[in-house]
């Protein structure tokens, strides 16, 4: 006899069945009674959770993109974590990115909901982790938290997603340098010789020191 799931296990399988339900058919033929099938189990079950499919389908992304957060590098410099993740995004989820987005075409024209409204960042997870790159850069005097803005924090991340969806491939590797090294770097970092010192609790350029 099959163990009977509960709690969170139970919530993971009916968001993992979900998930296929949605790849496979799209969200035109997304349905809750097609779910409960993948998933065996009982309608009452999923809609104790769900009340109808575009909370479910709502649901499912925000799970399957907690389910995809990569580790993240500590190389030691801001740029070689921004690359680093970046290439690992562009490898593995090249052909995610795309497909989600034409799937849910239909959800977004009938619930007025946009992209963003279901890969939101904070929901997923996914800002959390990618703040540690940017509190190690801060620590390490590479950059003036000031500067740090929520959008320019993503911006290396949505010009990737853009090269993506514009493309349907993954990003050569020479435009993921394009994007740091030309447009997200100087928009956070000081010149070459300057770090950010923090005395009496302000944020400062300094020279660092000549020499090794």
């Amino acid at each position: 006899m099959a163990e009977r799931r509960r709690g969170a296990a139970l919530e993971k399988a009916l968001l993992d069945a979900a998930w296929e339900e949605l790849s496979a058919q799209g969200y035109a033929r997304f349905t809750m009674d097609a779910v409960v099938k993948r998933a065996g189990t009982s309608p009452s079950v999923l809609y104790r959770r769900w009340s109808d499919r575009d909370e479910l389908a709502q649901a499912t992304i925000a799970h399957r993109l907690r389910e995809l957060i990569l580790d993240i590098p500590d190389t030691g410099s801001l740029r070689e974590d921004v690359l680093t993740l970046m290439r690992e995004i562009n490898a593995t989820r090249a052909e995610l990115i795309p497909t989600m987005f034409a799937q849910l075409a239909a959800h977004y024209q009938a619930t007025g909901t946009r992209p963003s409204d279901l890969t939101d960042p904070t929901a997923t997870g996914r800002k959390e982790a990618t703040d540690v790159i940017f509190d190690r850069a801060v620590e390490r005097g590479e950059v003036n938290p000031e500067h740090l803005t929520e959008r320019i924090k993503s911006l290396p991340f949505d010009l990737l997603r853009h090269e993506i969806l514009a493309t349907f491939a993954p990003a050569a590797d020479r435009t993921l340098q394009e994007i740091v090294d030309t447009i997200f770097l100087p928009l956070v970092t000081p010149g070459p010789g300057v770090i950010f010192a923090r005395p009496h609790g302000g944020w400062t350029g300094a020279m660092r020191p000549a020499g090794p």
